[in-house]
């Protein structure tokens, strides 16, 4: 029997109406000359590279951005149809579209959209206060929120995600409890919430001494309560920052966190395929010339992909797997076994049926931990 190998695609639409002030990714103003010109070259870019997952079923799509919603449906489904088109797609593909609030009040669109193939949604929703979105550079309202929940119900798209942001400028644990509990009674069927993040080259960045930012035992306690909130409403987590209705965990972003192969399309847009890992730059008008220029490309070794094993998969709730960690890299798992006992004993990890995940609290300080794992792996090298 012929083996299926999965393969996830991750499309980039990098047209924004407006960057946010804490938004590192690869975005620009969304301009309409440049989208027939973006699409095209996106699906002359899809096509080219299809031989290439000829031995591949594809069984996840996501347009993400940048806010792929802008681009607009007739040449987001001419996207779609071409991945159709040129690559076997499994029967029960996961095809997620991010789309910001104000962009996807439309339910006719939505329905085109789902008619397509699109069945998730992933909507930017970050806060359930006007003045705490407009503070962040966010251009919906609370009320295009609800708009847009209510146009992908009818549009009958069954999977809605929503995406909250905790430790935004002034914000109190009081606050950011009212934002998710408006979010859940939205009754989404996934909640990614994110940690605020100052990231370098960001306007955020230039004024986060008096930007009224909660200091990280704030955010840790956000961040706690989180946890246990959404537990009572029927939301499992499965990663730090994402919690979901049984059977809707997003299965596009478990790829990144099991090492699954995924490849990246457009300007900025990473892959993970073919043992190879690399990027393309961030250049929209070259990319829309057909110059697809590498940032970065190189062939991951096995000791590498050990680091990478500990730090995703304990990114998770079903952590680390002993039996697949040693068939697969070729080695015992005693050392970090032992190590992750004591975490344990301070209530950082627990065990597992199959291996070792770490908790709530572990996943506070799980850049410490994974650090202090991924050194001794290298020590046991030696």
């Amino acid at each position: 029997m012929k083996t299926v190998l999965p393969l996830g695609l991750y499309l980039h639409i990098p047209f924004c109406k407006a960057k946010c002030i804490y938004c590192d990714f690869y975005s620009l103003p969304h301009a309409e000359d440049r989208m027939d010109a973006y699409t095209d070259a996106l699906c002359a870019h899809l096509t080219e590279a299809a031989p290439n997952a000829a031995s591949h079923t594809v069984d996840t799509i996501y347009f993400g951005g940048g806010t792929p919603s802008y681009l607009g449906e007739k040449r987001l489904c001419k996207i779609l149809k071409t991945v159709q088109k040129r690559y076997h797609i499994s029967r029960d593909a996961e095809i997620t579209l991010e789309a910001n609030p104000d962009s996807a009040g439309d339910w006719k669109a939505l329905r085109a959209l789902r008619r397509c193939g699109f069945n998730r949604i992933s909507l930017g929703m970050q806060s359930a206060c006007n003045e705490e979105l407009r503070a962040i550079g966010r251009v919906h309202t609370v009320e295009q929120v609800q708009q847009a929940v209510e146009a992908a119900r009818r549009a009958k798209i069954k999977n809605v995600s929503l995406d909250l942001i905790y430790g935004l400028p002034h914000q109190t644990a009081e606050h950011w409890m009212e934002n998710l509990a408006a979010a859940v009674a939205l009754a989404p069927e996934h909640l990614s919430c994110y940690g605020l993040k100052v990231e370098e080259r960001t306007p955020l960045y230039a004024v986060r001494d008096s930007a009224g930012l909660p200091g990280d035992e704030e955010q840790a306690d956000m961040y706690l309560q989180t946890v246990e909130f959404l537990k009572q409403y029927g939301y499992v987590q499965y990663e730090i920052s994402n919690f979901a209705r049984p059977g809707h965990a997003s299965r596009h972003n478990l790829k990144y966190w099991t090492l699954g192969e995924y490849a990246g399309f457009g300007p900025g847009a990473y892959s993970d395929f073919g043992g190879v890992r690399y990027g393309y730059i961030r250049d929209l008008d070259r990319y829309i010339a057909g110059e697809l220029v590498l940032a970065e490309s190189e062939h991951i070794p096995v000791s590498e992909r050990e680091m990478e094993y500990i730090m995703l998969r304990l990114r998770t709730t079903e952590g680390m797997n002993i039996r697949e960690f040693e068939n697969r890299f070729r080695r015992r798992f005693d050392p970090l076994g032992a190590r992750l006992e004591v975490y344990a004993g301070h209530g950082l990890a627990q065990r597992t049926e199959q291996g070792w995940r770490l908790t709530p609290r572990g996943f506070l300080v799980s850049n410490q931990i994974i650090g202090e794992l991924q050194e001794l792996l290298n020590r046991e090298k030696l």
